[in-house]
């Protein structure tokens, strides 16, 4: 009984806000990483793709979301590429070790 109790406070604590912010973010991320991973090798392209998602905007966030399920077109590399080439982005590459990836990226 107990456990059901902090259960439902933990589940209280979480704003709806909150839980499609995380939906969206971990779809977001199955759109970039076959993106990345493309580049990089898979522990590379994981870290990688967590620097895209972190310095994407909520809108990039919810149109790669989109995208979920479905082969990655010219717009979604378009967007995945324009995140890489933020300064931002750059740096969280260079602090996991890994390459610049903005001009490698793309069609």
């Amino acid at each position: 009984m107990r456990r059901v109790a902090a259960l439902l406070l933990v589940l209280a604590a979480c704003s709806p806000q909150t839980v499609t912010d995380s939906v969206a973010r971990r779809a977001a991320r199955s759109v970039v990483n076959p993106v990345v991973a493309q580049y990089l090798p898979s522990g590379q392209a994981e870290a990688a793709t967590n620097c895209v998602i972190d310095n994407a905007s909520a809108g990039e966030i919810s149109t790669l979301a989109r995208d979920v399920g479905t082969r990655a077109g010219t717009s979604t590399v378009q967007t995945v590429t324009g995140i890489l080439a933020r300064p931002a982005t750059m740096q969280c590459l260079g602090s996991q070790g890994l390459p610049a990836l903005a001009g490698m990226v793309g069609y």
